[in-house]
């Protein structure tokens, strides 16, 4: 039971699977209606999620020595969502109705737990997911075939979502746990979402922009001169306040003029997720930025101006056919986690150097992995103050270090440009960690290997 009850919520309680239109079905066309999703009724989801963890939750209390009968109220469960589109998931043969080829997946992952007990201040934990990046803790809640770029019908879909999910953070849920009846108020935090989706719910411009940060203001080029120093200014309400000003321009201004006022929120921020970094497409991301300095300093790019495609094919093949040979690491498409994974080490660094002349110039690259590999797990550590303590309080000094060589030996490239990711990794993770105490814990991966 919900008190008070939920809004907008029907209010049937034996619901299962449901049509994850809710009820929108004129709204989406070309596509018969009834294919196209699928999802559970939120509340009734997290209610079984929380039935799953009873036994966590009695054992929780047991340990910090509470009184399971006194405990009847005051119970906090705090939620991850996650969010992400699945590229082609078209029938090979067989003949299906007619649905987009691009499905979408919006799930959950119970984080925590706490109770607090009267007369106390702080919160108590009693369950904290331990492995809050598997499949098996993160928790589908609506399958659609939508693209994620199709921004009209993946509103339609979510909007009834979204609803649900605001009316369960005014109300509480009545649930008997452990034979007495409990209440718990929810805390939703949508940090599961990979930059372009981040984008697209919160109404800013796509990733090529030069608003380059979705934590902050600063734009390309800014943040290529200034790597570090930036704090996070961005957040939901502040974008629905710049889209009112984006779509009303109470001043008057010229395009450019207003486009510089709410700082690239050019679309009605639709739902909200919780600034913080995606510790696995920040991996990708600062993988694939290493794998093109890699070609550079093979190429020598520094003493030359452009480079032919031609030059740059030879250079890359020469270094694929390398790392081939010496780590077996098979060239891929695109870059993935693995690949990424593999490709950010030391042996691999050793690996390019011996296809790079000068000795300068390898030393360098050597002092970029060093630092990186200091601060990668600080970003991918579940709980860094208690995994990784001595890179945590060198972050902020190894960034600076490595911005440094960034923009002194590696200036051919960064040279008024940086990567989205490589912008946040250097600027934003210590502020990120001391807020949240964690980034790895809150990303996507739980939901990425649901996908698979």
């Amino acid at each position: 039971e919900w008190q008070p009850a939920l809004k907008n919520v029907s209010s049937s309680w034996d619901v299962g699977i449901i049509d994850g239109l809710s009820g929108w079905t004129t709204s989406v066309d070309d596509v018969p209606a009834d294919t196209i999703s699928r999802r559970f009724r939120y509340d009734v989801a997290l209610v079984s999620a929380l039935k799953d963890l009873e036994e966590d939750i009695m054992e929780g209390l047991r340990e910090r020595e509470l009184d399971d009968s006194m405990c009847t109220s005051g119970f906090t469960v705090v939620v991850k969502e996650s969010c992400d589109g699945m590229g082609d998931v078209s029938e090979k043969h067989g003949s299906g109705p007619a649905v987009p080829e691009k499905a979408v997946r919006f799930s959950f992952t119970i984080m925590s737990i706490s109770i607090r007990v009267e007369g106390e201040d702080d919160g108590t934990t009693i369950f904290q997911e331990q492995k809050p990046n598997s499949e098996l803790s993160c928790r589908p809640l609506c399958l659609m075939f939508v693209d994620e770029s199709d921004h009209e019908t993946l509103t339609a879909i979510l909007g009834p979502v979204v609803a649900e999910r605001k009316a369960m953070m005014e109300s509480r849920l009545i649930l008997s746990v452990g034979g007495l009846l409990r209440s718990f108020r929810f805390f939703f935090r949508g940090t599961g979402y990979d930059e372009k989706m981040v984008r697209e719910m919160e109404g800013l411009e796509a990733s090529g922009s030069t608003y380059i940060c979705t934590l902050c203001d600063s734009t390309r080029a800014e943040a290529s001169q200034n790597m570090v120093l930036h704090s996070i200014t961005r957040s939901h309400d502040e974008n629905l306040e710049r889209y009112e000003i984006w779509r009303t321009n109470p001043f008057s201004e010229s395009a450019d003029e207003l486009r510089d006022r709410v700082k690239g929120v050019s679309a009605k921020p639709f739902m909200e997720t919780q600034p913080t970094l995606d510790a696995l497409h920040c991996d990708i991301g600062n993988a694939t930025e290493f794998y093109k300095i890699f070609q550079d300093e093979i190429g020598e790019v520094y003493q030359k101006s452009n480079p032919s495609r031609e030059e740059r094919r030879c250079w890359r093949s020469t270094m694929d056919k390398h790392l081939r040979k010496n780590l077996k690491l098979k060239p891929v498409m695109r870059m993935n986690g693995n690949y990424a994974r593999r490709l950010m080490t030391r042996e691999a660094v050793e690996v390019v150097c011996e296809l790079v002349p000068s000795k300068e110039r390898r030393e360098a690259l050597r002092k970029l992995m060093d630092l990186y590999t200091q601060m990668k797990p600080v970003w991918r550590s579940t709980c860094p103050s208690r995994d990784c303590p001595d890179q945590l309080c060198q972050y902020s000094y190894n960034s600076q270090q490595f911005a440094d060589l960034l923009s002194t030996t590696f200036k051919y490239r960064y040279d008024g440009k940086i990567t989205n990711y490589l912008h946040k990794t250097l600027a934003h993770v210590p502020e990120i960690v001391e807020r949240d105490g964690s980034i790895g814990a809150w990303a996507s991966e739980g939901n990425e290997s649901g996908n698979k």
